[in-house]
């Protein structure tokens, strides 16, 4: 968690909180209430027993509490309190009385007082619990899944809900503010293929099709900007992609999705970030200041490796190709292309091992080729190859002029990319470059429209379908898809995406043309997609775009966290399942005849 979020208040609830089975939270209760009676109600976190007097430290939501059961102030209470035991839900009637001197605890808000109870009303008893309610030990993640309501319990799961609010209050309270209409687009939808496979639902009433669950609510947003709404947004929309697990990714996850009518990418950009900029004023209280670095994705690929760079940190790449194939290098000589990450640091050689090994291992590096300056001389076992002329020309081309180690990957350019960025990741956490309390944002723009399938020896969309050429690019959609940019703009913090959108197409033709790069004929475009073409040639549409933003990966990028499953209630496991209700399940013979569904898969040997 940021350290500015370690303070935290949520204790201070307002009276509001008081209900008939109690008149304070755990956490509420302060000096100023010594003397006053209270019903609390809560779980009992830990106990202890000191000379006959036990003590609980009561939980809730809000906060802890020490209360206190003395046999001299009621001895039949203190007699049925023995009994407590961890994660007894209990309500509680005593007195505020202040803690003796030297006992009171700095670390809660309730630490100057306790409560001596004089009534108590065990309301549900609880088994040994299979791990501790406790932040500072953090249970094996099965065990975390199989028993959530127990997960759930500690204090940080909470904070973490409690934060996820009101970073969706913060973020409705600017789209509201922006005049943007909520609507909620529809859970069943027609199957069509938008980049992951879809969850598909069979009808009952209409035997043998079936429904999908939406991916995203790409369609219907554009249809309601051929209706007319022209700003649209939904929080959360659900979104369902049958895909592999990733820390930052689940099969069913949230976005903040939104569409609005004419404007273009700049429009749209502006839009986002100073959304992003009220809601971290909002639930972090910082104002960010500086305007979002934008980089085309050539750029980002060209310094960074990558098109979601982490501009924490400023060490970069650099294409030398031309001036290392002048070398006598053999390997650089035959390379397709040649890059270099640049340290500002002299790196000793048992490190560098321990780095060329990971990038081995690790990146699946063919090798990587280092070279140390130092005192304004190039040195390593490579530098032999290159003429002294060369190493001048490197070093000019490089701008070296603090002591630095060089790292260099000899490849195709995807691989090299690949493997750099991975080094460049690395590097930084080796040598604590990275400002965990920082946010740095920036914008990814003009993305290729298509990339090429090797293995169906085809074109693909790269974003979606759905994303208009770049004027200056057009001209080649029926002649070379490699040479045509998109519209298409991400948004990325901290070296993590977490949003994309695009402009659209609202020309029927020209979107004809994009399914035919793709290999979508005009007779399935009609079937998969004709009630949008129709709606497009029939009543006209505004030239629109929009974006979904990651709400999941938002809010655990605020929290300083990476693993999406910590802000999310209910989360699925790395195989797609959830431990806790044993989802997905069977279904009966019964459920499946009325579907009109077979299955053909061959039951596991129960015996083995």
């Amino acid at each position: 968690m940021r350290k500015h979020l370690k303070d935290m208040p949520y204790t201070q609830y307002l009276m509001t909180l008081k209900t008939s089975m109690r008149t304070h939270t755990c956490g509420q209760p302060r000096k100023s209430d010594i003397e006053k009676e209270v019903t609390l109600c809560g779980f009992c976190h830990s106990r202890r027993d000191h000379g006959g007097i036990i003590f609980i430290d009561l939980r809730d939501r809000y906060g802890f509490i020490q209360i206190v059961f003395d046999p001299e102030f009621n001895k039949e209470i203190h007699k049925l309190a023995d009994s407590l035991k961890r994660e007894y839900c209990i309500q509680v009637i005593g007195k505020v009385k202040a803690r003796k001197e030297g006992m009171a605890n700095p670390n809660l808000p309730t630490g100057d007082i306790e409560v001596f109870i004089s009534k108590l009303n065990i309301l549900a008893k609880a088994k040994t619990p299979p791990f501790e309610i406790d932040d500072r030990i953090i249970p094996a993640e099965d065990l975390r899944l199989k028993y959530r309501y127990l997960d759930l319990r500690r204090p940080v799961m909470q904070r973490n809900l409690e934060f996820r609010q009101k970073v969706t209050q913060a973020a409705r309270e600017f789209m509201e503010q922006e005049h943007f209409l909520e609507v909620q687009t529809p859970m069943f939808v027609k199957p069509t293929p938008e980049g992951a496979r879809d969850y598909l639902v069979p009808s009952r009433v209409n035997p043998g099709n079936f429904y999908a669950l939406p991916q995203s609510p790409q369609l219907y947003k554009q249809i309601l900007m051929i209706a007319g709404i022209d700003r649209y947004f939904q929080l959360p929309a659900i979104c369902l992609r049958d895909e592999d697990l990733r820390q930052d990714r689940q099969p069913e996850h949230s976005q903040l999705d939104f569409e609005m009518s004419f404007v273009d990418e700049n429009d749209i950009m502006d839009l986002v970030e100073r959304l992003m900029k009220h809601v971290v004023k909002k639930v972090l209280g910082r104002d960010i200041k500086e305007k979002f670095q934008v980089l085309t994705y050539e750029e980002s690929m060209e310094k960074y490796g990558n098109d979601k760079p982490d501009l924490r940190y400023n060490l970069e790449l650099t294409t030398i190709t031309e001036v290392a194939k002048k070398s006598d290098f053999e390997i650089f000589k035959k390379a397709d292309v040649i890059k270099v990450l640049v340290v500002e640091k002299v790196i000793g050689r048992k490190e560098i091992d321990s780095l060329i090994d990971f990038s081995q291992k690790g990146l699946g590096a063919k090798g990587l080729a280092y070279v140390k300056f130092e005192g304004k001389v190039l040195e390593s076992s490579i530098v032999k190859y290159f003429p002294e002329k060369i190493q001048k020309e490197l070093i000019s081309r490089l701008n070296l002029k603090k002591d630095s180690t060089l790292f260099f990957i000899a490849d195709k350019k995807k691989r090299a990319n690949e493997i750099l960025s991975g080094l460049r990741i690395e590097l930084a956490k080796r040598l604590n470059l990275i400002d965990k309390d920082e946010l740095k944002f920036c914008w990814i723009t003009r993305f290729p429209l298509f990339e090429w399938n090797e293995e169906e020896n085809k074109w693909d969309a790269m974003h979606h379908i759905f994303s208009r050429p770049t004027k200056d690019t057009e001209k080649y959609l029926d002649k070379d898809p490699s040479k045509i940019y998109g519209n298409l703009f991400d948004i990325v913090v901290n070296g993590t995406e977490i949003g994309s959108g695009s402009i659209r197409i609202s020309d029927p033709q020209l979107q004809q043309r994009m399914f035919k790069v793709i290999g979508v004929e005009k007779e399935e475009a009609e079937q998969k997609f004709g009630f949008l073409l129709n709606a497009y040639s029939l009543a006209g549409g505004p030239q629109h775009g929009g974006m979904g933003l990651g709400f999941d990966r938002i809010v655990a990028m605020l929290l300083g966290i990476t693993d999406i499953r910590e802000v999310i209630a209910f989360p699925k496991n790395k195989a797609a399942q959830n431990p806790m209700d044993g989802s997905p399940a069977e279904a009966t013979a019964q459920q499946l005849s009325d579907l009109h569904i077979k299955v053909d898969i061959a039951k596991k040997n129960k015996g083995k």
